[in-house]
């Protein structure tokens, strides 16, 4: 078993400039990984989205330029090149933090699955070769969280889209439906709508980003509506199926029931914390009934020196 004075798991936002920064201060540090540098920020989430929103920002300039006297002409969405322009964007982010990762002295990158073994051990399973055997007096857990899917009748029969699976969408979908309403789904509905897809949002509540004020929902509800975003408030998706290689989706919505056929579907339902695979009980870390893992305001788990930090801890 190899000795360190600090393990972190996952290079996430949190995890990666911790990591190098307990380096820099001598710490024998080891940062695990099981699968890219950067967690979801880089690679599934703000860099790869803005990249895209970018793109659609310039459609909607393009497509009202007239009222401002430029006349831009025809044309097209290339879906193709846009995945493409955002992948390498996401690639020189996640290269150049790998890059400095790597040259930092008392740390190992160590790419590979985590799991606890005992107090404060972990086994680390890599991509190839044999497991390695870690153990350090400071743990930090930074797993972050990944979609989750609503327990739709019918779900399991249809190939639906998440917010990771979607950025390697290489077509244009005809029509996109999605299930959710708060960032995530907004985000893609605006997104898909600019890019020329028919888009309807399935939303639970009785508001668009029901976190934020009243106002604020009225008034993104009005700009989506302005934009032809078709939104059910108030509205459950009962059942899923397919049908002629077309989405059927039952929806109800002010207690009356329709059929809703698209050609793509998006779950946008929220997230989960990375916790099912870590063995968090082999090292009596407690989690609340979500698996989100418990800490206190300094981030310390109820197990003196292991720490969670970012979304994992809910």
């Amino acid at each position: 078993m190899k000795k360190y004075d600090a393990i972190i798991i996952g290079s996430g936002q949190g995890g990666t400039p911790l990591a190098k920064k307990l380096a820099e201060r001598g710490y024998h540090t080891a940062l695990v990984e099981k699968r890219w540098v950067g967690g979801t920020c880089v690679n599934d989430g703000c860099t790869p989205t803005k990249a895209m929103v970018a793109s659609a920002k310039a459609v909607d300039h393009i497509r009202n330029s007239d009222q401002l006297g430029i006349h831009a002409g025809k044309h097209t969405t290339d879906i193709e090149a846009i995945i493409t322009r955002q992948r390498n964007m996401v690639s020189s982010f996640r290269t150049g933090s790998e890059k400095q990762l790597l040259s930092t002295e008392n740390l190992d990158l160590i790419y590979g699955e985590a799991s606890f073994t005992g107090h404060k051990k972990i086994r680390v399973k890599p991509r190839s070769g044999d497991a390695q055997e870690l153990h350090a007096d400071l743990i930090f857990i930074n797993t972050g969280t990944r979609p989750s899917a609503p327990g739709i009748e019918g779900i399991e029969t249809v190939p639906y889209l998440t917010s990771t699976s979607i950025l390697e969408l290489k077509e244009l979908p005809e029509h996109l439906l999605i299930i959710g309403g708060g960032y995530v789904g907004m985000e893609f509905a605006q997104m898909y709508r600019r890019f020329g897809s028919q888009v309807t949002m399935v939303v639970r509540s009785d508001r668009l980003a029901k976190t934020e004020d009243e106002d604020i929902s009225k008034e993104i509800l009005n700009l989506f509506q302005a934009e032809n975003i078709d939104i059910r408030l108030n509205a459950e998706t009962l059942q899923l199926n397919t049908d002629a290689g077309k989405i059927k989706a039952v929806v109800k919505s002010n207690s009356e029931e329709e059929t809703i056929t698209c050609s793509h579907i998006l779950m946008a339902t929220g997230r989960r914390p990375q916790t099912d695979t870590l063995n968090l009980p082999a090292t009596n870390v407690n989690t609340n009934e979500n698996g989100f893992i418990k800490v206190d305001n300094q981030l310390q788990t109820n197990v003196k020196g292991v720490f969670a930090l970012g979304d994992v801890n809910g």
